[in-house]
């Protein structure tokens, strides 16, 4: 009997010993989903699809991975905000052209629209580090853009995007007027542990109350709840409470970190939001929402003329 539990106990440990393994090695695989299953690599539509005016820019990270992006204006007469746009982790953003579709009707904005490294048309392979070159190239070209008004730039992330626009937010207070966080997490270490429970026992973020013994071996741990307490930017809060991926907690527990030091935040909940269709399910509320923070943080300057007002008036006002 006590050879029987000794072989028992030596079995479980060797199985867990090879799930932290593979753990470790197959991390970024994980985190990063560049591909969905069934869906080949390739941008399956371009903005031209939806009837958008958008050009092609290629960008150089930092260390020379050569990136692609689409930049798409709303208008040739109006400058209005520009959203530098920061997707989920999994597709590429050809799947998310439709709410950006939305986005530029109902903001009368323009959108960047960043492929991280290893995503769509870019090169290289995604991790942390990577990624956050990515974004500070795209930002950085887009300061250098003459065709926009530059004290308009706002960043915009769903989900792993948002942990990637709250670092690049806080590492450039003067060239981003605000943040918008969607459905983001605390940390993707809180994250490991929601989605592998036996793991919430040696990974977790600055919330965890858990030893945290294994947290030196992740690459990826996009501990958002401590750059957000580093934002200067107004932020805007947007949770969808039926979101099934992420615990809407968590963005409760964004906003209430960020709030200690930066009284500029929004909180706004949608209580039929999950995670991918908080856009669609919040309705007129969630756009007027966004609206309405722009208008406070990110003002319009009135230089439109008559044509670009006929323009505005003339877009599709969409419904989510």
């Amino acid at each position: 009997m006590v050879g029987l539990l000794k072989a028992l106990v030596y079995g479980a440990g060797g199985m867990a010993v090879v799930g932290l393994a593979a753990l470790v090695a197959l991390q970024e695989r994980l985190v990063y989903v560049p591909v969905l299953p069934g869906l080949p690599r390739a941008y399956s539509i371009t903005p031209s699809r939806l009837r958008l005016v958008y050009e092609d820019v290629w960008l150089r990270a930092a260390d020379g991975v050569r990136l692609h992006s689409w930049f798409l204006r709303h208008s040739p007469t109006c400058r209005g905000p520009t959203i530098l746009f920061f997707q989920e982790n999994a597709g590429n953003i050809a799947h998310r052209l439709e709410c950006v579709r939305l986005m530029m009707q109902r903001l009368q904005c323009n959108v960047f629209m960043l492929s991280y490294r290893g995503y769509g048309e870019s090169e290289g392979y995604p991790s942390q580090s990577g990624i956050t070159k990515d974004a500070q190239a795209a930002l950085d070209h887009l300061v250098q853009r003459k065709d926009i008004d530059t004290s308009r730039i706002v960043i915009f992330g769903r989900s792993l995007g948002g942990a990637v626009g709250a670092v690049l937010a806080k590492n450039n207070p003067d060239k981003v007027s605000a943040l918008i966080l969607e459905n983001t997490f605390t940390s993707i270490l809180d994250m490991a542990g929601i989605m592998l429970p036996f793991l919430r026992w040696f990974i977790g973020g600055s919330s965890s109350k858990g030893p945290k013994l294994l947290n030196c071996v992740v690459r990826s741990p996009w501990s958002t709840l401590d750059v957000v307490a580093e934002v200067k930017q107004p932020i805007l809060f947007l949770s969808g409470l039926q979101d099934e991926l992420v615990p809407p907690s968590h963005m409760k527990m964004l906003y209430d970190k960020a709030i200690e030091n930066n009284r500029n935040c929004r909180f706004v909940d949608f209580p039929s939001g999950m995670h991918m269709d908080t856009w669609m399910s919040g309705g007129d509320r969630y756009w007027r929402t966004i609206h309405l923070f722009l208008d406070q943080y990110s003002p319009e300057v009135q230089s439109c003329d008559a044509s670009c007002a006929s323009e505005i008036a003339n877009d599709e006002p969409g419904s989510c």
